[in-house]
């Protein structure tokens, strides 16, 4: 049972992928604590995240199903 990972921006180059395979959690927020132990740089960035579950803004109290694509996406800023 998995869910599909996708990172965004810095959270990308941090893990080295922009898509990864993970199991399921039982919420966005489990799924980014295995994201934080396997690459704890990842860490500060949990208080500015924005999540989304299956292409829907999610909060990180968000139950999650295996097969659920759950995005998290740093702020971004530009020009």
């Amino acid at each position: 049972m998995a869910v599909t990972v996708r990172l965004f921006a810095r959270l990308r180059e941090i893990a080295g992928a922009d898509e990864l395979a993970r199991p399921t959690a039982d919420s966005v927020a489990g799924v980014w604590q295995g994201l934080v132990t396997e690459w704890p740089a990842l860490g500060p960035y949990a208080d500015s995240l924005s999540c989304a579950v299956n292409a829907q803004y999610a909060r990180m109290t968000t139950a999650v199903r295996d097969g659920d694509e759950v995005a998290f996406l740093p702020p971004v800023s530009g020009g």
